[in-house]
């Protein structure tokens, strides 16, 4: 008998944080599942760690690598007729993640569903803001737009078979099969109930490079788009601005005080002895800059090195904020969430920020 769902998860080292998606995977009200480790050549104790739980590993080297290849080598094993993607750096916050993510795939019109995803402690403000502005409180069951992010979704099989992913993009292949479902009359969801923590610890240049790659895809998704230099600085600028303009939002307080900055990287030139500060305002509009212009400054990049006009619709989704964000749904649901084991042997639930 098929499973009823099965789980592709792509990894390179990241044995800090497998254990914790997979324990929140063996605790989901749906049960029947099938697990697969996509690994591209871990050097650290990642294959081990996911060999402590029932999974399936896939090895393919690290030169092989592209988002798409990991994506196609992956499914490829899975039995079910819905798949779903997680990043290895992700966790659910509740029991019923999967249950909500895959729902909207009972509808046959209905190719890809994503789920919400929201930040930690570590996750820079910037970054805080994204979430949000992706990834509202409510859900969407006819989206008008391809929008969507394989850290967390699901897609029916059978059109995968029609459809593989593309290989040979550096990003945002997630993003080209959901243009070609759309163009093909399928229907795109968002689940907003099903709610992962995604943990991003990048660098600054992390971020640029994210960014450009990102620039680099979406103009090869986009031919005929432009990005032009006055649209990075534009960009910059009022995204800037509206974080900024958040710090004061009374919402935001406990999130900007529960992300703390390094010293160095705030310009200080010496760190304390635990090596991390609370940031102050002007600290944390520092750290809004810097990522502001890591990530437009990427972009930017990106399209000049690539060699169908974007919508305005999804252009909103991807550049431009939503505005003054009244409030963040802290305690949404009527779901319990998930206890995650902490290294000290505590207990914390899977809901950060």
């Amino acid at each position: 008998m098929k499973p009823t769902c099965s789980i592709v998860i792509r990894a390179y080292n990241e044995e800090k944080h497998i254990a914790r998606l997979l324990t929140g995977i063996f605790q989901q009200s749906v049960r029947d599942v099938q697990v697969i480790l996509v690994d591209s050549g871990s050097t650290d104790a990642t294959v081990q760690v996911a060999g402590t739980f029932p999974v399936e590993v896939v090895h393919i080297k690290p030169e092989e690598f592209s988002f798409g290849y990991s994506l196609n080598q992956g499914i490829a094993r899975t039995t079910a007729d819905k798949v779903v993607f997680a990043s290895a750096h992700v966790y659910p916050v509740y029991p019923d993640w999967l249950e909500k993510l895959i729902q909207p795939l009972d509808k046959p019109q209905v190719a890809l569903s994503y789920g919400k995803q929201r930040g930690m402690e570590t996750t820079k403000f910037s970054e805080h803001m994204i979430f949000q502005q992706w990834f509202p409180d409510h859900s969407v069951k006819r989206q008008d737009h391809p929008f969507c992010n394989n850290a967390n979704a699901a897609i029916r099989r059978e059109l995968w078979e029609q459809h593989p992913y593309d290989e040979n993009i550096p990003a945002l292949e997630d993003l080209a099969w959901a243009n070609w479902a759309q163009k093909q009359g399928y229907q795109i969801a968002y689940a907003s109930e099903a709610e992962v923590i995604h943990v991003h610890n990048e660098t600054w240049d992390g971020v640029f490079n994210r960014y450009r790659r990102e620039g680099m895809a979406f103009k090869r998704i986009y031919p005929q788009e432009r990005f032009s230099l006055g649209d990075m600085i534009r960009l910059f600028c009022v995204n800037s601005i509206n974080d900024m303009r958040q710090i004061d939002n009374p919402t935001f307080r406990s999130l900007a005080a529960a992300n703390p900055i390094p010293l160095s990287d705030a310009g200080s030139g010496s760190i304390s002895s635990a090596g991390m500060k609370a940031p102050s305002r002007w600290r944390r509009i520092y750290e809004i800059i810097r990522f502001r212009w890591a990530q437009f400054r990427g972009t930017y990049l990106g399209y000049r090195q690539s060699s169908n006009q974007l919508t305005w619709k999804l252009k909103q989704t991807f550049y431009y904020p939503r505005g003054t964000i009244v409030a963040i749904n802290n305690n949404p649901r009527d779901v319990e969430p998930i206890l995650y084991p902490e290294s000290s042997g505590s207990k914390s639930s899977g809901r950060h920020v």
